[in-house]
C-alpha cells in the first residue's frame, strides 16, 4: 500500500532504540526525511546510520534531552519543517504510590505530558497553515486500563489523551489529525527493565516473570517494535485522515475491554 507520505518530514521523539526506532523504520520505509532525536549519541548515529544506508531518505539525527526547554529548541532548529510529529518519551520508574515524591510527579508530568504538549504548541501551527499535518502519541496501554505500579506513567499519560481529545478536533477541520497509540508490552529495554524490576521484587528470576506475562497476553507473546511502527506510520497515511483524536491500543489483546 502506497500509504502517500514520499517527501514528507518526519520528528521522532526517542528513537534511537525501541518503539521509536521501529517508527522511524516505517516511516523511512514510506519514503519520509527523517530527524531523529534521543539523549544518547551513540545508539542515535547506529540507527540513523542503518536508516540511511537501507532508505534512500534524509536523516538528520540530533542527541538532545527533549524533556529540556533547551533540548527541544536544539531539534526542532535543526528538524525545521515538519509534517509528521511522533512524540515518545521513556517511562517514569515504577514503584508505590508512598514512594513517589512532588519532584518524581514533576518529572514524570514533563517527559510524558508537557513535552508533548510543548512540541505539538511548536509544530501544530506550520502544519495548520499548510494544510496537512499529522501527529502521533505514543503513549501507553495504561490508558485504558491503569498499572498499579506504573502511577507516574498512568497519571502523566492520561492528561496527555484528556489534552489530545480537544485539540485534535480543533485541528482536524484544517486536515491536521492527532491520534495516541498505547502500546502494551513490546520486546524493548523498557520491558526489560520492568520485567528485573518485578522479579527483584518477587525474588523470581526475570525468565520466569517474562513468561508469565507472555502467558497472560491472548497473542502469547510480546510485540515487535517493527510491527508497531508499521502500525504508527498508517495513522500518518493519506488512508487515516478520518481517524481524530483516537486511542489504539496495540497489546495483543492484553487488555479485555469493549471500549
Amino acid at each position: 500500500m502506497d500509504l502517500g507520505l514520499a517527501g514528507k518530514s518526519a520528528l521522532v521523539c526517542a528513537s534511537s532504540r525501541g518503539l521509536g526506532r521501529g517508527v522511524a523504520m516505517a516511516l523511512a520505509e514510506a519514503g519520509v526525511n527523517l530527524t531523529l532525536n534521543a539523549r544518547t549519541p551513540g545508539p542515535l548515529d547506529e540507527t540513523a546510520q542503518f536508516l540511511r544506508s537501507r532508505y534512500n531518505v534524509a536523516i538528520t539525527s540530533v542527541a538532545a534531552d527533549i524533556t529540556t526547554q533547551a533540548g527541544r529548541a536544539q531539534v526542532l532548529a535543526a528538524a525545521g519543517s515538519v509534517d509528521i510529529l511522533v512524540t515518545n518519551a521513556g517511562g517514569p520508574p515504577p514503584g508505590l504510590w508512598s514512594d513517589w515524591s512532588h519532584d518524581d510527579f514533576l518529572r514524570a508530568l514533563e517527559a510524558n505530558l508537557l513535552t508533548p504538549i510543548a512540541l505539538m504548541q511548536a509544530l501544530l501551527p506550520a502544519m495548520i497553515d499548510r494544510g496537512w499535518g499529522r501527529v502521533i502519541n505514543i503513549t501507553s496501554q495504561s490508558v485504558k486500563a491503569p498499572i498499579a505500579q506504573l502511577g507516574l506513567s498512568n497519571t502523566a499519560r492520561s492528561g496527555l489523551t484528556g489534552f489530545v481529545a480537544g485539540t485534535a478536533r480543533q485541528v482536524a477541520p484544517f486536515g491536521v489529525t492527532i491520534n495516541n497509540v498505547l502500546p502494551g508490552a513490546h520486546a524493548t529495554d523498557r520491558i526489560t527493565q520492568l520485567d528485573a524490576a518485578t522479579a527483584k521484587a518477587e525474588g523470581a528470576s526475570a525468565e520466569a516473570v517474562t513468561a508469565r506475562k507472555m502467558a497472560a497476553i491472548p497473542a502469547g507473546r510480546y510485540g515487535d517494535a517493527v510491527d508497531f511502527g508499521a502500525i504508527c506510520a498508517f495513522l500518518c497515511s493519506d488512508q487515516a485522515k478520518f481517524m481524530v483524536g483516537q486511542n489504539i491500543l496495540v497489546d495483543g489483546g492484553a487488555i479485555n475491554a469493549t471500549l
